[in-house]
């Protein structure tokens, strides 16, 4: 029994994942600060402790785009902590790596480096609040992989085609493919996999051998016409689906019976938002791959703090209140003490079982007002649980909740038609901006900017601090209407050229693609714009060093403070330069046997009904293990540099449920091979 077990073990891959992480997520609050660090441990933890060959990560591992120092440097002492050992990595990986990590100055896993000594790989794709941005397009990860504690992949900078090239892993007779995309605008992806745009490369070796195993972090659910992504876009030869950036929990692998793979959604490991949807326990999984059947074991993070909300609608207790009384406002106040005084002895009596949980609860009451009732004071109620719960001044929200209304006549007011939205719900400086000038006055109409363009300019000012990016796109926008009308030669007659200006504009947007070029252009002038900037700064800095030393003084610091005493008080300090480091790639001919993907033809997604065969329902509702289910489909080929094999059929698929009797999972210890 015990020689089965070690062949299971040689032949099965253990991977932790977990997504939206969000380090650094309220740092600066006293009770909140370190919620993120803590559950980032537990989860390192839970790696280490299962023994997995690598973890992965579904993008958002840091909450902002540019996190503190104390973030980083929390996040980089957990990974040395965790993630570096003696323990020997029992995969190998087949892909060309160079293709991999193209972007990396060091395009190779981690643990192959031989100046490492990595004992738990960790794979990431970015999120949406750590994509690279800047004038060098970097992100948060990009300085992970650079000190070597983590591999940034499914990294894609074209707006034009993305070919997703997977990474090719190989334990024993196991194999699977990794394929991962980084967050994308969902307005342009969704777009792009219309135009059949997108391409996931196949390995043309045993095709049908592998397991293919994709990680994404876009919107799920429909937040608009376009903006989301169905899984119906996706390839049906994929097996699993992780999918990143939702927050609910709903980790237990749920089939898509149209494409008949299964999606998994971790969720996130912090309450960010006081949504229903944050409620729910949080998880991480620990996967089980051995040939094409999967596994997925669910672990309840113990280290989350309790999150419960609750709604009341006054309107639906007559008997308790009634608007015309004049005591109301204290009767409803009395009543949402009750109702927060229960949620506290339920989050304490959840606590008792569980000591590594914080102490002090996250709690939300929303109060629907509706019917002419009143809001009392928030501030007021909120000192009473000062001490008691970790969000007092957001114990109490009110809303009011209208009703829609069908309007004949044309007069639109847009307070009145733009409902408020859902709480949770993430409301975005491109469709704020949009909105706003889509019902405004004809007088502060834009003429000549797009919506769609001013309002990704408005973003990249807020979210990614570029601030010359309004004022790039406004420049390179009148630059091109200039030249346009230099083209048409345009009479100079005010209104032919406002005529010909809004044609123009029209043309614009209509092409979409054309315009998302206009703005990635534009973006790339304001990042260059601000490195001059940047680059004058230090020079000015380089001078006045230059000037201090011309002056003979040996010691700059006492020098100046001893000189310029005689002046007008205190100098500016010296600016420090920074030296620049070159580093020459690797080539992957010193990291052992590996294989390039390239591409091919793809086939046009196949939309059918599938049916699945249930074999087995005695598993455990935590311990799931599937097959992909039956199904044919004709796939055109993927090329490779070392591919010997000729055209692929589809493989059948079927979905079993094992019991725990035949579970080929018992737990055993991973035997562990020399390096």
């Amino acid at each position: 029994m015990s020689t089965v077990n070690s062949q299971d073990n040689e032949d099965t891959f253990k991977i932790l994942v977990a997504t939206d992480i969000h380090l650094g997520y309220l740092e600066k609050d006293p009770v909140r600060g370190n919620d993120t660090f803590v559950t980032f441990n537990e989860i390192l933890d839970h790696a280490q402790k299962n023994e997995v060959d690598f973890i992965l990560l579904g993008g958002d591992l840091f909450h902002d785009n540019k996190p503190s120092r104390k973030t980083v440097h929390s996040c980089l002492e957990s990974l040395r902590k965790y993630c570096m050992g003696d323990r020997p990595v029992q995969f190998e990986i087949l892909s060309d790596q160079a293709v991999n990590f193209h972007y990396s100055k060091f395009p190779w896993v981690n643990y192959q480096d031989e100046n490492l000594n990595i004992s738990i790989p960790v794979f990431s794709i970015h999120g949406n609040h750590d994509d690279p941005t800047g004038a060098d397009s970097l992100c948060a990860l990009d300085i992970l992989s650079c000190a070597g504690l983590l591999n940034h992949f499914g990294r894609s900078t074209s707006v034009e085609k993305i070919d997703i090239s997977p990474i090719l892993l190989r334990k024993g007779r196991t194999k699977i493919a990794l394929y991962g995309l980084g967050a994308i605008p969902d307005e342009r992806l969704y777009r792009m996999f219309v135009n059949k745009q997108v391409t996931m490369l196949r390995p043309k070796e045993d095709e049908d051998s592998w397991f293919n195993l994709f990680v994404i972090h876009q919107n799920r659910s429909k937040h608009g016409a376009t903006n989301y992504i169905p899984e119906q876009f996706l390839d049906d030869f994929i097996d699993l689906v992780v999918w990143g950036h939702e927050h609910e929990c709903k980790i237990a692998p749920f089939q898509n019976e149209q494409q008949c793979f299964y999606v998994s959604q971790p969720g996130s490991s912090v309450v960010t938002s006081l949504s229903p949807g944050e409620a729910v326990k949080k998880h991480i999984g620990l996967l089980h791959v051995k040939g094409k059947i999967m596994k997925m074991e669910k672990i309840a993070l113990e280290t989350v703090r309790t999150f419960h909300i609750e709604d009341i609608v006054l309107a639906d207790h007559p008997d308790l209140f009634h608007p015309d009384n004049p005591n109301v406002t204290q009767a409803v106040q009395a009543f949402c003490m009750e109702k927060v005084e229960l949620m506290l002895d339920t989050a304490e009596r959840e606590r008792l079982g569980n000591p590594r949980q914080p102490e002090k609860p996250i709690i939300r009451l929303r109060v629907d007002y509706a019917g002419g009732f009143e809001p009392f004071s928030v501030h007021r109620f909120s000192q009473k649980y000062m001490h008691r719960v970790a969000n007092p001044k957001d114990i109490i929200h009110f809303f009011r909740h209208r009703e829609q209304k069908e309007k004949k006549d044309i007069d639109l007011n847009f307070g009145k038609l733009v409902s408020r939205p859902a709480e949770g719900t993430t409301l975005r400086v491109e469709d704020l901006v949009k909105q706003y000038f889509q019902t405004a006055e004809k007088k502060v109409q834009l003429s000549l900017l797009t919506e769609r363009g001013m309002g990704e300019a408005v973003q990249e000012f807020v979210d990614k601090e570029e601030k010359d990016a309004i004022e790039e796109l406004v420049k390179f926008q009148l630059e091109k209407t200039q030249r346009f009308l230099k083209e048409r030669r345009t009479d100079a007659v005010e209104e032919k050229i406002d005529e010909e200006v809004r044609k123009f504009r029209e043309s614009r947007k209509k092409n979409t693609e054309e315009e998302d070029k206009e703005v990635r252009e534009a973006m790339i002038r304001a990042r260059a714009h601000r490195s001059e900037g940047d680059a004058l700064v230090a020079a000015s800095s380089d001078e006045d060093s230059m000037d201090i030393e011309r002056m003979g003084i040996s010691n700059p610091s006492d020098g100046l403070s001893s000189t310029l005493s005689r002046g007008r008080g205190r100098a500016r300090g010296r600016a420090r330069g920074a030296r620049g480091q070159n580093s020459t790639a690797r080539g992957s001919s010193r990291r052992g046997r590996v294989f390039r993907s390239s591409k091919t033809d793809h086939s046009s997604n196949s939309f059918q009904s599938y049916s699945e065969d249930i074999i087995d329902i005695d598993s455990d509702p935590e311990d799931t293990s599937f097959v992909p289910s039956s199904k044919t489909n004709q796939r055109l080929p993927a090329t490779s540099s070392h591919s010997k094999r000729g055209s692929q059929s589809q493989a059948s698929r079927g979905i079993e449920y094992e019991s725990d009797e035949d579970d080929p999972f018992m737990s055993s210890a991973m035997s562990r091979r020399a390096k």
